[in-house]
């Protein structure tokens, strides 16, 4: 018989999760595996699509989901972590999931495992195959929480898989070294099927990890690759070319590549996946990110961006450099305190004016206090220290003037709150 559910609200079940399993990360397949086989769920979706790495995995994402179902195909996306609302990470045709499909989940869940403990990613997890099934969507496109290779998301096949990027971030899970990281990240290529790189350097250990697998692999610069022209790019794909397409809709230095990667892994999925370029070109001008480069037009300009390791900070720093400021830059920064703050300070010192330094209210959170102090032995400026992130926000907007901007970097946690002090919807799609 089927019992009642544990919780009568989202936030129960999600306080009860982070409590429930020894250890926040706990890398592994058999818990996830175990607990699907009870569900007797099989695959989320006729074709699953599978984007790792360490940066860029959400905006490949996004125009995967953009274009797909600009092309008609019944999308359903799995991405974490969220920036406001938990129910972002689960989104059907768009739209993110109710709490009442994401509690019922939990519930089939809660049911199945027994005396599994589970992490709370891996709820996550667990809940976005079952709800994606359920929807009966066409494509389910999944984004690798943390590595590749005992991440959760890896329990089940990917039809296509692909790397954005390898940069050092997470090492104390998944190494010390490119190599190292970018073998754990291959984890996700499957014997005989394809799978895609999408940075022009490549640590050696994924082509080995690729032809360990049997996979087919595909490398941006090599196999495929992005044209710029005055009006637009090109795609230069494996004997295919889709011409003239406008600008990505989501900003920043890393853009094209993501985009050029996204029609990689659409290129590799045919003929399960036919898309027209009319599909293309409309998905490439609609796709929305929260989070990503994102311009808050007025004055003074805001820039919100989850910039939270060295790789990303260059990202983000390209991309201040390429977009004119009038006045002075604002730097509004949260992070957590495994993360390499040192490395992102270096890099976005030249380009930030006034720092403050905000504090994360979260597991592994720095406070205002830590974070100025590390900021402060990095780069040898004082950071005005801000705990809360509201506080940090309105000092900002205190300091700018209309002529200049702030930038507001690093931690999701970061992020988000920005976003709702901002007024703005980090769940639209």
């Amino acid at each position: 018989m089927t019992r009642g559910l544990r919780f009568d609200s989202l936030q129960d079940w999600l306080d009860w999760q982070q409590r429930l399993h020894p250890k926040s990360i706990d890398l592994g397949l058999g818990r996830v595996q175990q607990v699907l086989a009870r569900m007797g769920l099989g695959r989320p979706a006729d074709v699953v699509l599978t984007i790792g790495g360490t940066n860029g995995k959400g905006s490949v994402v996004a125009y995967l989901d953009a274009i797909l179902r600009q092309a008609g195909f019944a999308v359903g996306t799995f991405t974490s972590p969220h920036l406001v609302h938990y129910r972002e990470r689960i989104r059907t045709g768009g739209v993110p999931v109710a709490d009442a499909d994401l509690m019922a989940a939990f519930g089939r869940i809660d049911e199945a495992r027994g005396d599994t403990s589970l992490t709370f990613f891996e709820w996550n997890a667990l809940a976005a195959f079952s709800i994606l099934e359920r929807a009966g969507v066409d494509v389910a496109v999944l984004e690798v929480g943390l590595g590749g290779r005992l991440d959760a998301v890896n329990a089940v096949d990917a039809d296509v898989a692909a790397i954005v990027s390898v940069g050092l971030d997470h090492c104390e899970w998944l190494g010390t070294t490119l190599e190292e990281i970018g073998r754990e990240k291959a984890g996700i290529f499957r014997r005989g099927r394809p799978a895609g790189f999408g940075d022009r350097q490549m640590p050696w250990s994924v082509a080995a990890a690729a032809t360990e697998a049997g996979a087919r692999l595909k490398r941006l610069g090599i196999d495929f690759d992005f044209v710029e022209r005055p009006d637009g790019w090109d795609y230069v794909g494996t004997g295919s070319r889709r011409r003239e397409l406008p600008l990505p809709s989501l900003g920043g230095a890393a853009q094209l590549g993501n985009a050029a990667t996204a029609l990689a892994v659409i290129e590799a999925a045919e003929p399960g996946l036919l898309v027209p370029d009319d599909a293309v070109r409309a998905g490439l001008a609609r796709a929305r990110l929260a989070g990503r480069f994102q311009v808050v037009a007025g004055t003074p300009e805001w820039i919100l961006d989850v910039a939270h390791n060295p790789d990303a900070a260059r990202v983000l720093a390209r991309s201040l450099d390429m977009r004119s400021c009038r006045g002075r830059t604002v730097g509004v920064c949260g992070m957590l305190a495994h993360k390499d703050v040192e490395a992102v300070a270096q890099v976005m010192s030249p380009r930030i004016d006034a720092w403050i330094a905000v504090g994360i209210d979260a597991p592994r959170g720095l406070d205002a206090a830590a974070l100025a102090a590390r900021l402060g032995s990095a780069i040898g400026i004082e950071a005005r220290p801000a705990q809360a992130a509201a506080a940090g926000l309105e000092k900002a907007r205190s300091l700018a003037r209309d002529a200049d901007r702030v930038v507001v970097f690093g931690s999701f946690h970061t992020v988000g709150p920005a976003l709702e002090w901002l007024g703005l919807d980090a769940a639209g799609g």
